[in-house]
Formats: structure tokens, C-alpha cells, sequence
């Protein structure tokens, strides 16, 4: 990954933070007026959308943003390689007829 690109990651994860930062400390319960107007709410969404689809395209991933998440030694993997030749293998092998 190049500066260029560190650097934009560094500023959408700031710009990230700072948005949901906005929204937890307006949060408003139900029945009340919430400070902000419904456009500028949906304008933060969108935003949050725009930096996320964006961070995917920086991480080079297919769209799993998990991918770049820390995980346990002991995680089980979510994807399993299953070798050519064993299903090849295993084809090959007689398949015993069931018992009548």
C-alpha cells in the first residue's frame, strides 16, 4: 500500500470516527426531538456508506471488510481449500452399493 493510500485510510477512518461520534453523543430517546434535521441524518449515512465502500476498494478485498479484523488462533476458518486431486480421488474410488 503506498503513502497516498495510508493516508486516505488514515483520513477515512478519522472521518469515520468523527461521524459516529456525532451520532452517538445526539442520540435522542424515543418521544423527543432529535437536534439534528432527517436530511443531515440521511447525509451521514450516506457518508458512512461512500467511506466504507471506499475502504473496500483501498483494502483490494472483494467486499468482506471482516477480512481486515483480527481473529483468534483457535477461529475456525471461514473458507476451506479443498484439494483437485481429492475430488478427483475420490470419484475414482468404487462407490459400494447399498445393501438390499
Amino acid at each position: 500500500m503506498s503513502d497516498q493510500q495510508v493516508t486516505e485510510q488514515e483520513i477515512l477512518t478519522a472521518m469515520k470516527r468523527i461521524l459516529t461520534d456525532i451520532a452517538k453523543e445526539t442520540f435522542t430517546r424515543p418521544g423527543l426531538r432529535h437536534p439534528l434535521c432527517d436530511t443531515t441524518i440521511n447525509n451521514m449515512r450516506e457518508c458512512l456508506k461512500l467511506i466504507s465502500v471506499r475502504e473496500v476498494e483501498l483494502s483490494g478485498h472483494s467486499s468482506d471488510v471482516s477480512a481486515s479484523r483480527p481473529r483468534y488462533i483457535d477461529e475456525a476458518p471461514k473458507n476451506v481449500v479443498v484439494s483437485i486431486t481429492d475430488i478427483k480421488s475420490a470419484k475414482a474410488k468404487p462407490v459400494d452399493e447399498p445393501e438390499k
